[in-house]
């Protein structure tokens, strides 16, 4: 299995695209997509889809695993969260990608077995899976990482996402 697993934003897209095959991870490629400051916010997101829309080509995954939105403190920056993603996904949407998202605790749950695992630990244990030398950089990609991964430890257990649709 192929999955492209995605942190949405919109100064920075974290993604990674992960194969599972007979219990092993192997990374294929990861990277983040970032956008200027001082580029009007529509154009940022045009970066942002052609990019997603491109390595949905260039990799293409079976599945795309990206985080359940969810509103914290900040109403503007949520909003425009909220556009990046969708954007993304409507990238791959059209180039035929099954969509699922998952909260963060099932994330949590999916890389360590414990679903109020801290940050760091959710790295570490994504870098350790992926036979990496060092977590990813910017945090936004190891992140991306650690979404493709849950995917497919949730994709064959109730923990599965939810299908977006």
């Amino acid at each position: 299995m192929r999955v492209l697993g995605i942190d949405p934003g919109y100064a920075i897209v974290g993604w990674g695209v992960v194969e599972y095959i007979s219990n092993r991870f192997a990374p294929i490629g990861y990277g983040a997509v970032i956008t200027e400051k001082d580029t009007p916010f529509e154009q940022r997101l045009v970066e942002i889809y052609e990019s997603v829309f491109d390595i949905c080509k260039r990799y293409q995954p079976e599945a795309l695993s990206i985080e359940k939105l969810y509103y914290q403190h900040n109403q503007t920056t949520v909003i425009g969260v909220a556009e990046a993603r969708g954007v993304i996904l409507l990238a791959a949407a059209q180039c035929g990608v099954p969509i699922y998202e998952y909260t963060p605790m099932q994330v949590k749950q999916a890389i360590t077995g414990y679903g109020k695992a801290v940050k760091k630990q959710i790295q570490e244990m994504t870098r350790i899976m992926l036979h990496l030398e060092s977590v990813p950089k910017p945090d936004d990609t190891a992140d991306a990482l650690g979404m493709a991964i849950a995917h497919c430890h949730c994709s064959r257990s109730r923990l599965m996402g939810t299908p977006v649709r």
